[in-house]
């Protein structure tokens, strides 16, 4: 099993909440993203979640039982975003996405698309479609041997398949069936850094090649920076770059991307049941903190009755990688 070395604390950089110069404070929770486990079918080298095929973590009955009632409980949750690991080998996705639509709640499930390739998930194509699940799906480049490179052998032409697959199910064409690709830039092999490319650029890249290539239509791309977290921290530790890559985020930082950081308004929840502030502290160990100084699990929110217990983000170093240039979210570019 792999292991993630803690070290929130860097000091080849400034602490990030002195470059803010005040809190960053919590604003109302509006999404509730819930990491299923790290159970996947690949082990890409630029995934911080580490998951992989011999990864067995994953939501338990009882928390998953705990989840659907916050759902159930809060309707100020518009979004509910379901990852992993590939979330939909974990235990309890289809039992979340279903109580999320009850409520009225959009779903997204961030999915690698070759996981509809392995045996007893060829049904998920049809069944995000009859949900209208909003799919997020990696494809971290239009070429074949960046994506290959990155994910492993294989995955592009499966990820191809699979486009083809949801665009015939009405994906990218139909207005309640919305396709989103999700970038990432390849991981460094020198101090050459470089951020993403400009967004909205890339995705007139994307949408012409994808199109004109394979017939492809998708909705939007979001560019996302490889964060020093997971595998990209050891790599970048391996290859002796960790300290220059922060380095370089800081130089970049943006202080207009702070009010709209993604972790202002959303809690992250593990396949334990803990309450963290963004997926990237989930898998640094940072726990969130309420105004009392106290870790929170989803037993504590229904106890409380209250998702708004929280006044302060946990911040760390590689928060520089969500506020460098034009940012980084899970929703891709923040300006």
């Amino acid at each position: 099993m792999e292991t993630q070395p803690i070290n929130i604390l860097d000091t080849s950089v400034t602490k990030f909440k002195h470059r803010v110069n005040s809190p960053l404070t919590k604003k109302r929770i509006t999404i509730l993203q819930i990491n299923l486990g790290k159970r996947c079918n690949l082990a890409c080298t630029h995934c911080h979640v580490q998951a992989g095929p011999k990864r067995i973590e994953e939501l338990s009955p009882e928390i998953c039982e705990q989840l659907i009632s916050l759902i159930h409980r809060f309707p100020e949750i518009e979004i509910v975003d379901l990852t992993g690991g590939a979330p939909e080998m974990n235990y309890g996705f289809k039992s979340l996405v279903e109580a999320a639509k009850l409520t009225g709640k959009q779903v997204i499930v961030r999915s690698n698309l070759t996981i509809y390739f392995e045996n007893g998930f060829s049904d998920l194509p049809e069944y995000f479609a009859k949900h209208q699940l909003r799919i997020v799906a990696s494809l971290p480049c239009y070429l074949v041997d960046n994506v290959d490179k990155m994910r492993g052998a294989g995955v592009f032409e499966h990820s191809i398949k699979a486009l083809q697959w949801l665009n015939q199910l009405g994906y990218a064409k139909e207005p309640n069936l919305i396709l989103d690709l999700v970038f990432n830039p390849q991981l460094p092999t020198n101090k050459k850094f470089s951020l993403a490319p400009e967004q909205s650029n890339l995705e007139r890249d994307y949408k012409t090649f994808l199109q004109e290539n394979f017939d492809i239509l998708f909705n939007n791309l979001f560019t996302i920076t490889n964060l020093p977290v997971g595998r990209t921290k050891m790599y970048l530790e391996r290859k002796k770059l960790y300290a220059s890559y922060l380095q370089f985020l800081e130089s970049h930082f943006n202080p207009s991307t702070i009010e709209h950081l993604m972790c202002r308004n959303e809690l992250s929840i593990d396949y334990l049941g803990n309450v963290y502030d963004c997926d990237f502290n989930q898998m640094m160990n940072l726990p969130a903190k309420t105004r009392n100084n106290k870790t929170l699990t989803v037993a504590k929110l229904l106890e409380a009755g209250s998702l708004d217990l929280i006044s302060e983000v946990q911040t760390a170093s590689y928060c520089y990688g969500c506020t460098a240039g034009c940012g980084s979210s899970c929703s891709g570019a923040l300006l």
